[in-house]
């Protein structure tokens, strides 16, 4: 089983999309202690919104439309800011 998961930075409220076969609250310590580039400069974080799929494919497919500019209007009406 495959994961989106999405965070937010408590702070400056900037939001994180990505996709793994871990568990996203695993993914959120990582993220938190400082694991990857991008959220180590924006870090803590909380998790605000996550989806399972089946398959990798799927689930890489959603991460890509969370990414646009169509996903990211999807995500400001269900995660407010």
């Amino acid at each position: 089983m495959y994961q989106i998961y999405v965070l937010m930075s408590l702070k400056n409220n900037k939001r994180y999309v990505g996709c793994t076969s871990k568990d996203p609250l695993m993914r959120l310590q990582e993220h938190n202690s400082g694991a990857n580039k991008w959220t180590k400069g924006n870090r803590p974080f909380k998790l605000v919104y996550q989806e399972g799929f089946l398959s990798k494919r799927e689930a890489l497919i959603e991460e890509r439309f969370l990414k646009s500019g169509q996903g990211r209007k999807f995500l400001d009406q269900i995660v407010p800011g």
